[in-house]
């Protein structure tokens, strides 16, 4: 069956969270928003590209930092209102520099980085 981008459940504003892991360690690396044109153009070119809510506009991981995303695979949760991207990360995927955006963790009731920005 040939996948079609329509039947995802988007959210009221046209869009659906993408959660991107590393293929390799399997460390989920960053969440972000993807509409139905951003699901085509990551399949289309194998770069990962979601949309930036802030900007308005399109966001190819990577265009301008050069921490690119490789699309690995392009996974459907069983309610189809939520992606999973497996990809080869090239550099940090947070913005802050680090390999992952959860570089914070909650113990014992206190916040503890857990992950230091990357040289």
């Amino acid at each position: 069956m040939a996948f079609d981008p329509t039947t995802l459940r988007f959210d009221d504003a046209g869009l659906i969270p993408c959660i991107a892991q590393d293929a390799e360690s399997h460390e989920v690396l960053m969440v972000a928003w993807m509409n139905a044109e951003a699901v085509t153009r990551t399949l289309d070119t194998g770069r990962v590209t979601y949309w930036s809510r802030s900007r308005q506009a399109f966001w190819v991981k990577g265009e301008s930092s050069g921490h690119v995303q490789e699309l690995v695979d392009f996974r459907l949760d069983c309610d189809r209102d939520c992606l999973l991207v497996t990809v080869r990360q090239t550099g940090p995927a947070c913005h802050t520099n680090r390999r992952s955006c959860f570089y914070t963790a909650v113990r014992d009731g206190v916040e503890v980085e857990i992950m230091t920005p990357m040289a």
